[in-house]
């Protein structure tokens, strides 16, 4: 099934625009990796414990989580275009503080800040894109935002164990003053500034809800996989979480039955039947993708016995699959739709998944190599199309809603995975660090199934569209 025979050209201010969204992308992407690397430094230097400095990181991730929900609300009143502006300055200035501060409780409280400003860059981003070029040319033109947050968090432990060696802690944040200058200028010169004030009044109330509600979520998931079981305090972050999110589940159905101020988010989006497939499939292939990113590592250690520094060299090379597919997907799916590519990619996860399931841990590198590379690219394959097929399914007066729910997805999703697969190890090591790693990968490939499930969901509606608008066509 085609959609188009040759897909429309893309212009020049088109992958201008593109190009500065990446910026934006890698910028923020490479700083949570980069800043990992220095948290022992930053707690000798600062005379702190290692589980309060803990919270440079933490923070910074679960400010991500707070800021997403009212993305959509901003994007709408401010316009995509100022909003991606004024979060680059927010990440900019912030991270200038952080290099400036002393002491770890400023430190950790301008990380919050810093991780509010980066939570809005990257769908604000998305939604430039996707107004700017159209569905047309959607895939081609978002790959290329891809390709930089694929190649950001394996670049990212290098860069800032170089920083370390050269300098000292403070300039894993002083590095991003000169890119955010740079990212701020090429964004007044080339990023349309329209779309502001149609917005509505904001509920907040609404706004409360789901902004507690996700980083709960988040927060107990990842707790959950750090302690290994649900103690009472991660039971009760995802307790709060789940009802949070419900309350404003029925808030927003409410309100729009009225007719009256409008919800936070359109909830409505999941009535489009190839939106909802495209959701569920980011979803599921966002927990397989964060699930890998915390298994793939721990194989490496514990189970082949390499030293961190090995570990981060070996993985490099699923990342390279990833960032070398994405632009072959992105063209597909302008000509042929994000279910069929997605499809192909999910069954590709599938299976280059399942032998890390069945194979012994001495398995030869070359193999393993070869695996993970083509791995990475059924990776791209299988998320980014569905990424893509949600955001043309919208009209442009939805992208906010949609970028913004998509990313939440994404977040949400990637916690869950995570925490499943690390406990699922964590449980399963005290009967022999073989069978845990297998058990672990038969539940990654369940989950991964889960992915191929969406997109075979996907592609049906895809199908289903496409004989809507032409029912003569066989």
């Amino acid at each position: 099934m085609t959609t188009q025979d040759t897909a429309p050209a893309v212009s020049r201010q088109a992958w201008r625009i593109a190009a500065v969204v990446a910026f934006g992308a890698f910028m923020s992407q490479l700083d949570t990796s980069v800043v990992n690397v220095g948290l022992e430094t930053v707690a000798r230097d600062l005379h702190a414990g290692l589980e309060r400095t803990q919270w440079v990181a933490n923070g910074y991730l679960l400010a991500l989580a707070v800021s997403l929900p009212a993305c959509g609300w901003l994007t709408r009143r401010f316009g995509p275009g100022r909003l991606w502006l004024a979060s680059l300055a927010g990440f900019t200035v912030s991270s200038a503080l952080c290099a400036l501060a002393t002491d770890l409780g400023w430190l950790i409280g301008l990380r919050v800040v810093q991780g509010l400003a980066a939570g809005l860059l990257l769908p604000a981003g998305q939604t430039v894109i996707g107004q700017a070029v159209g569905p047309a040319r959607l895939g081609r033109v978002m790959a290329t935002v891809g390709i930089a947050l694929t190649l950001a968090p394996a670049l990212g432990p290098s860069a800032g164990g170089l920083l370390l060696h050269l300098a000292s802690w403070p300039w894993l944040f002083w590095v991003n003053v000169p890119l955010g200058v740079a990212g701020l200028l090429l964004g007044l010169r080339y990023l349309p500034r329209n779309g502001a004030g149609a917005a509505g009044k904001l509920d907040w109330f609404g706004l409360v809800l789901v902004s507690v509600g996700v980083p709960a979520l988040v927060y107990g998931f990842t707790g959950w996989g750090e302690r290994g079981s649900l103690a009472p305090s991660v039971a009760g972050f995802l307790a709060v979480g789940a009802l949070a999110l419900v309350g404003f589940g029925v808030r927003s159905a409410r309100r729009r039955g009225r007719g009256g101020r409008p919800p936070v988010l359109d909830l409505a989006l999941y009535r489009i039947p190839r939106y909802a497939a495209a959701s569920a499939t980011v979803a599921f292939s966002g927990a397989a993708m964060f699930g890998a990113g915390l298994l793939f590592p721990l194989y490496y250690q514990l189970g082949r016995g390499e030293s961190v520094l090995a570990t981060g060299v070996l993985l490099i090379t699923m990342s390279i699959g990833t960032a070398a597919a994405l632009p072959v997907c992105g063209r597909l799916v302008d000509r042929y739709g994000g279910g069929l590519v997605s499809l192909v990619g999910g069954l590709g996860t599938v299976v280059t998944t399942l032998p890390f399931a069945v194979v012994e841990l001495s398995a030869s590198e070359p193999l393993v190599q070869a695996l993970l590379l083509v791995r990475g690219a059924a990776l791209a394959a299988a998320l980014m199309p569905a990424t893509i097929a949600a955001y043309q399914a919208v009209d442009a007066g939805q992208l906010p809603d949609a970028t913004t729910q998509v990313n939440i997805l994404l977040r949400v999703g990637g916690a869950l995975g995570g925490a499943v697969f690390t406990v699922i190890l964590t449980a399963g090591l005290a009967g022999g660090v073989g069978p845990a790693f297998h058990a672990s990968f038969w539940w990654l490939t369940g989950s991964s199934a889960l992915g191929l499930a969406g997109s075979v969901w996907l592609a049906l509606a895809e199908r289903r569209m496409a004989s809507d608008r032409n029912p003569d066509s066989p």
